[in-house]
């Protein structure tokens, strides 16, 4: 049995699941879910939605360029059966998979590293603009950092107090 690719959201439609449409002129459509159809059906293109594959490729989310792409064509030539050929064919596959996978992981890394600079100019953008809600925050910090110390103090002395230990506690001089 072949695995199908549903044609709106490029997920895989395995046998017996998903649904079928044929149209007039006996093009096939094969979708995995009612999701996918109803899309369809109300003729929405799969570039402009965000969840699809084509979108995350058309946005450069996902690599759209690989030769390892040659390998999950459609190939309709039948083949005579070989043992041999399929043991190579199988130990092919996964190889092609181990290389698809790091290239992705390639990918990734490559847009998250220039994400991360995007991510801190916006932090830093919004920080200037909401400067006078942290600029409290920071003039009382040496307070509520010495307010934890202490209380942190209190409670080490109240432990050994229990447990029967010495306590001897060192007050942090306040200005």
């Amino acid at each position: 049995m072949r695995i199908e690719k549903c044609y709106f959201c490029s997920s895989p439609c395995y046998p017996g699941h998903g649904i079928l449409f044929v149209r007039n002129d006996s093009k096939q459509f094969r979708f995995c879910r009612s999701k996918c159809h109803r899309n369809f059906n109300k003729k929405r293109n799969p570039r402009k939605v965000a969840w699809t594959k084509a979108y995350r490729k058309t946005r450069g989310k996902e690599m759209a360029v690989d030769s390892t792409f040659e390998f999950e064509k459609r190939r309709s030539r039948p083949v005579k059966y070989d043992r041999d050929l399929m043991g190579k064919t199988i130990s092919a596959m996964q190889r092609v998979q181990e290389i698809k996978s790091k290239r992705e992981e390639r990918f990734h890394a490559n847009r998250m590293r220039d994400a991360k600079k995007e991510k801190k100019q916006q932090a830093r953008v919004e920080i200037e603009k909401s400067i006078e809600i942290l600029a409290p925050a920071v003039a009382n910090r040496e307070e509520v950092m010495r307010n934890v110390v202490d209380s942190a103090r209190d409670r080490i002395a109240a432990r050994k107090k229990q447990s029967g230990q010495r306590v001897s506690i060192k007050k942090m001089d306040e200005n």
